[in-house]
C-alpha cells in the first residue's frame, strides 16, 4: 500500500468510526455475541499487570480496555488511551468518569502510526479490534514496541481468520454477508458495518501476524485462538 492509499484508508476509517461512536458498544456485543468481554478478561490475566505500572491502549475507541487497564494499575499507575476519532473518545471519556478511574487515565486524540510518546515509556501497549483498521500494521506494531520498555508487552486482540477452511467459510458468510444486515436492523448503518468485514480481507492471519510481531522486535510471541480462530490474541515481549 503506497502513501496515498494509506492516507485514503485513514480518512475513510476515521469517518466510519466518527459515525458509529454512539452505537459502537451495543454493536460490539451483538457482533461477538458478548464474547469480546471474556476474550479481554482472559487477555488481562495473561498480561499479569502490576500495580503502579504504565500502559497505553492504542486505538482505544470507547475505552473498555482502557478502563480495565486503569483498574489493574491502581491509583499509582498510569494509562493512556489514544484514538484518532474524537467522537469515540468523547464516549470513552464519559465511561472513564463513570468508572471512577479518571485520575489515572489520560485520553489523547492521536495517530497510532506515530505515537506521541518517547521510547521506553510504558510497561504494556495494547490494541483491541483495531489493528486491521490501521493504514500499515507493521508500522503500528513497530511504534507500540518502541514506546514499551525492554521486557514490556505488546498485545493485540483482533478478529482473525479461522485456520480450518470449512469453518473459515462459515465465518466469512456471517462476517461479510450477515453482519452488515444485522447492523442495518439494529442501528440503521449498513455501509459503516460493511467496512468492518472488508477490513479483514487483506489482514494477516494469526501466523503471519506473529511473524510481524517478531519483525517488530518482540520475542517470544504467544498466540491464542478463540472460538476456532474467529479472534486471536498475540502477546509479544520487547527484547
Amino acid at each position: 500500500m503506497d502513501q496515498q492509499q494509506m492516507r485514503e484508508k485513514a480518512r475513510y476509517v476515521h469517518n466510519v468510526f466518527e459515525n458509529i461512536a454512539d452505537e459502537y458498544d451495543r454493536m460490539n456485543n451483538v457482533i461477538s455475541f458478548g464474547s469480546h468481554v471474556a476474550w479481554r478478561n482472559f487477555t488481562m490475566k495473561q498480561m499479569n499487570i502490576q500495580p503502579g505500572q504504565a500502559a497505553i491502549d492504542v486505538a482505544c475507541g470507547t475505552c473498555d480496555w482502557t478502563i480495565s487497564l486503569a483498574r489493574s494499575v491502581g491509583e499509582n499507575g498510569r494509562v493512556v488511551g489514544l484514538d484518532f476519532s474524537q467522537n469515540m473518545l468523547n464516549v470513552g471519556a464519559y465511561k472513564v468518569e463513570q468508572s471512577g478511574v479518571q485520575d489515572r487515565v489520560e485520553l489523547v486524540n492521536g495517530d497510532a502510526m506515530k505515537l506521541p510518546f518517547a521510547d521506553n515509556t510504558f510497561d504494556h501497549a495494547t490494541i483491541g479490534f483495531a489493528l486491521r483498521n490501521v493504514p500499515d500494521v507493521q508500522t503500528v506494531l513497530n511504534e507500540m514496541t518502541r514506546v514499551v520498555k525492554p521486557g514490556g508487552k505488546v498485545v493485540s486482540l483482533e478478529v482473525s481468520k479461522p485456520p480450518f477452511l470449512p469453518y473459515r467459510r462459515m465465518f466469512y458468510l456471517y462476517f461479510y454477508h450477515v453482519l452488515p444486515w444485522i447492523a442495518k436492523m439494529f442501528v440503521n448503518k449498513y455501509e459503516e458495518y460493511a467496512w468492518l468485514p472488508k477490513s479483514l480481507t487483506n489482514f494477516p492471519d494469526s501466523k503471519e501476524l506473529a511473524k510481524m510481531f517478531h519483525t517488530a522486535g518482540l520475542e517470544p510471541v504467544q498466540v491464542k485462538l478463540f472460538m476456532g480462530g474467529v479472534a486471536a490474541l498475540h502477546i509479544g515481549i520487547k527484547k
